[in-house]
């Protein structure tokens, strides 16, 4: 695959689009023959995304091709196979398997780890190559184009969505017979997935564009906390447009257009139009909580980072947050979900994400499950029946992967009950492309823990065990904010594992930052020399923000003025 920046990007997708949308028409029979089809091998939009059934069927390709699977044959074959895997990687959900994959096997190990600290003297097992130096030395076009720059392909898969649906608005004028509400709806559409990919960039990348137009050519890199104020912007362009649709009847007719037929089970039916203000809302409270720091290091709440790419939390924030997930997603709430297909699926059941690819035998599945996930689930939790350990125990070529556990098949094993991991059967379980009501339940109790309201922050986290069926004791109220924040980051790690958030967690937690910065994470289980111990310590140091890629920046070098595209804390 040649290998282009969002400029040349720009070019690329105008023909990827068209693509996707003869793609999609696979998914909805009733586009074949309503699509006017100049010439099949030579689509426009002009000849072809000219009525209802031709925009839906653009917009929907936009997401699900353009934004989610567009250049994803590298590791696995989606946007949650491989830019999703660096995530679960850093946030230790999983670790990487042998030989050297896209770096997956370097770009979540830990500079070191001490597998005993309260030994005299600890033993330390120390990494020859640091994450830091991997970002930096594999951040070059030569890296790429040979599949080793880890920066490359979060970025190509958000830019590819935000220039998609850019695209959508501007087709929307050639339209005919569309109306009012159903123009609203594809906008709120279009809106929603640029907020969201804003909103991925500005949480992983120390700089960004805002690119808001398919036209011209832009060098004028901002800031992340610019990219988050756009993210913000987009969505609630979003609601408005949501909020002012008045004929429901046309807004359900749209948005069952936009949703693959694959996904729209479960809890990824058509939402209704409350039902997606509120996920707006949850996504705007992610916004400030991924952003800020809220360190809680070794059971200090008073923790400090220093030496970090963002400010602490304050209280207004936390205000803001509880407002948001007040008004956010709801238990039983349809939201945004990816669920593969037998035919014509956008991601495969077996190689599509980190957990299908986990779901093997530990010895030779492409990702491990972590150690440290595990330990996040109380005994007797009902939920760790989606880990096995018939596979005995993988000793890696890297401490950090070692591990006794494999992710189990929910429907080949037939578990049910309380919430599943993995299946490799097609469409066998939901992604979570967005906010849920666990996410949005757990911010909320964060939110009121550091707040100072401990009962209601504690029956929340309770109340998503039960909604995901745990089936452990309650928590008792009388518990102090370090037992709260405890349990809170436990939860949060078991609850929402998988779905692209750990290690953003670890990050505004200060897990993830250098020991000398104040950061790190204490009381682990790790596997060393054929030995489990349960007190480590790991200093994984990462780099809290992502350098720009060098396929952007030397492709399209930043203007004067530009932000800084090298995080130069590290």
């Amino acid at each position: 695959m040649k290998h282009t920046n969002y400029q040349i990007l720009k070019k690329r997708l105008s023909s990827l689009g068209y693509l996707a949308v003869l793609i999609t028409i696979l998914f909805i029979s009733s586009c074949k023959k309503e699509l006017n089809q100049v010439n099949p091998n030579s689509p426009t939009v002009a000849g072809n995304v000219n009525n209802e059934a031709g925009i839906a069927a653009y917009a929907m390709g936009g997401v699900y091709w353009s934004g989610f699977n567009y250049g994803d044959g590298w590791l696995g074959n989606s946007y949650f196979s491989l830019p999703w895997g660096y995530h679960e990687l850093m946030g230790d959900v999983a670790g990487g398997g042998s030989g050297s994959n896209n770096q997956t096997t370097t770009m979540g190990v830990p500079d070191a780890m001490y597998p005993d600290p309260v030994g005299a003297p600890a033993t330390v097992v120390t990494n020859p190559s640091p994450e830091v130096s991997i970002i930096r030395s594999y951040n070059n076009t030569a890296s790429t184009a040979a599949a080793n720059n880890a920066l490359f392909y979060e970025w190509t898969n958000m830019y590819s969505l935000i220039y998609a649906m850019n695209s959508t608005i501007a087709a929307l004028p050639g339209v005919t017979g569309l109306s009012a509400d159903k123009t609203a709806t594809v906008k709120a559409w279009a809106y929603w997935w640029k907020g969201y990919a804003y909103a991925a960039i500005g949480t992983l990348y120390y700089a960004g564009l805002i690119e808001n137009d398919n036209l011209g050519t832009n060098s004028n890199y901002v800031a992340q906390t610019a990219i988050i104020a756009e993210s913000n912007k987009q969505l609630n362009n979003a609601m408005t447009a949501l909020k002012g649709i008045s004929n429901q009847g046309d807004y359900n007719s749209m948005i069952a257009q936009l949703i693959p037929q694959q996904c729209q089970v479960g809890l990824g039916q058509p939402l209704t139009s409350a039902q997606w203000v509120k996920t707006i809302n949850t996504m705007l409270a992610r916004n400030i909580l991924l952003n800020k720091l809220s360190p809680f290091v070794n059971g200090n709440a008073s923790a400090a980072i220093t030496g970090a790419s963002i400010p602490a939390i304050s209280a207004a924030d936390w205000t803001a947050i509880i407002a948001y997930c007040n008004a956010g997603v709801q238990a039983g709430d349809y939201v945004f979900t990816a669920r593969s297909s037998s035919v014509n699926s956008f991601f495969t059941a077996t190689g599509g994400t980190v957990a299908s690819l986990s779901t093997l035998s530990n010895q030779v599945s492409t990702y491990k499950v972590s150690e440290r996930l595990v330990q996040n689930f109380q005994s007797g939790d009902k939920r760790l029946a989606n880990f096995t350990t018939s596979n005995g125990t993988f000793y890696g070529d890297a401490t950090s992967n070692s591990t006794r556990y494999g992710l189990v098949d929910a429907v080949t094993a037939s578990l049910s009950g309380f919430q599943t991991l993995s299946s490799r059967q097609a469409g066998g379980i939901e992604v979570y492309m967005g906010p849920t009501y666990e996410e949005n339940a757990l911010m909320l109790a964060e939110a009121n823990i550091r707040s100072g309201n401990i009962p209601a922050g504690v029956a929340l986290i309770d109340a998503v065990r039960k909604y995901q069926g745990a089936s452990v004791p309650a928590l008792s109220t009388s518990l102090t904010v370090t037992q709260a924040l405890t349990a809170l980051t436990q939860e949060r790690l078991a609850a929402l594992a998988y779905r692209g958030l750990s290690y953003y967690d670890l990050r505004r937690w200060g897990w993830s930052y250098g020991k000398t910065k104040g950061g790190g994470r204490y009381g682990c289980n790790m596997i060393y020399n054929k030995t489990l111990y349960t007190n480590a310590f790991i200093n994984y140091n990462y780099m809290d923000y992502w350098d720009v890629p060098a396929d952007e920046i030397v492709k399209n070098t930043p203007a004067a003025g530009s932000a800084v595209v090298v995080n130069p804390n590290y």
